[in-house]
């Protein structure tokens, strides 16, 4: 699947542009020109040599603090995609296999949280647990995980009416040993598709919850920390919301086309694009070759 994520223009462009955004993730705080927390008295400049993208309202550099606010940022959209992954991926497929009443009860649970107000819940009950990226990420993992719950039930009902899961049930193997050797193996791709869409649902959330002071205490920088500074001082820096918005826009598109390059690629018409896209790379070539007069022998090339 990795080589033909590769192959492809659009996986290229996603991989290279999400590979920036971790290096980020990792290296911007030490990246940082400026102290991201320290203000001076170059108060809403605008872009210059000193300060790439101007000052805030406090004087601090506008890039310091993303730079120093994309771990933050990055960091929540990952623990968002994994909590769902577990919460929902794993009793979407037990369900098929541990009878009537724990499927009735999931299928129930699952329910309640789709009709739940997202925004507000979040919200709710990150006032109770405390205002903390680690609490709120929880709480939206918890949230957005029925997605993986209904992926994962879905291609596992699939593949338990195969014959060879038919067949070891029959055989008496346990239901950990099938998933582990027949479920899983199959469900993958579909899982890495939805992992991909919650990493994008998981940046919009995160940058959300940090431009309303969820989450992250000011002055914490954040992407959405450092929008929400931006947007009360239009009347001074009318383009400053533009640096982050790209930012967040970018990144979110990144994850939905490597979604959809996944998507693309796995299976069997992701075979067939393939091989479609390997023999007409082949005629290209031929057709190339046969265009280059033979040189004659003897002559310097």
């Amino acid at each position: 699947m990795l080589r033909g994520i590769w192959q492809l223009r659009a996986g290229k462009l996603s991989v290279l542009f999400l590979s920036v955004i971790i290096l980020l993730a990792i290296f911007g705080p030490a990246l940082a020109p400026y102290d991201p927390l320290v203000g001076t008295d170059h108060v809403l400049a605008d872009p210059s040599a000193q300060h790439w993208l101007g000052t805030d309202y406090l004087g601090r550099d506008v890039l310091s603090r993303i730079l120093a606010g994309s771990t933050i940022s990055v960091l929540g959209s990952v623990q968002v995609a994994v909590i769902a992954l577990f919460v929902g991926a794993i009793p979407g497929i037990l369900s098929v296999y541990l009878g009537r009443t724990f499927e009735w009860l999931t299928l129930r649970l699952v329910d309640t949280l789709i009709a739940l107000p997202f925004l507000v819940f979040a919200v709710a009950v990150t006032a109770l647990l405390g205002n903390g990226i680690p609490q709120a990420m929880l709480v939206v993992g918890v949230m957005v995980s029925p997605a993986f719950y209904r992926v994962a039930r879905a291609a596992a009902l699939t593949i338990s009416r195969s014959q060879y899961v038919e067949a070891a049930i029959l055989s008496g193997a346990s239901i950990g040993w099938i998933v582990r050797k027949h479920v899983w193996a199959k469900i993958l791709p579909a899982i890495a598709i939805t992992l991909a869409n919650t990493m994008g649902t998981g940046f919009v959330v995160v940058s959300s919850l940090t431009f309303l002071g969820i989450g992250v205490q000011p002055p914490a920088p954040t992407w959405g920390g450092v929008l929400a500074s931006d947007l009360g001082y239009l009347n001074f820096r009318p383009y400053a919301p533009l640096f982050t918005t790209v930012l967040i826009v970018l990144t979110v598109l990144a994850f939905n086309l490597l979604a959809d390059v996944i998507r693309d690629v796995s299976g069997e018409s992701g075979r067939a694009l393939l091989i479609r896209r390997e023999k007409k790379r082949g005629r290209t070539a031929r057709q190339t070759s046969a265009t280059i007069p033979p040189t004659p022998h003897g002559d310097p090339q």
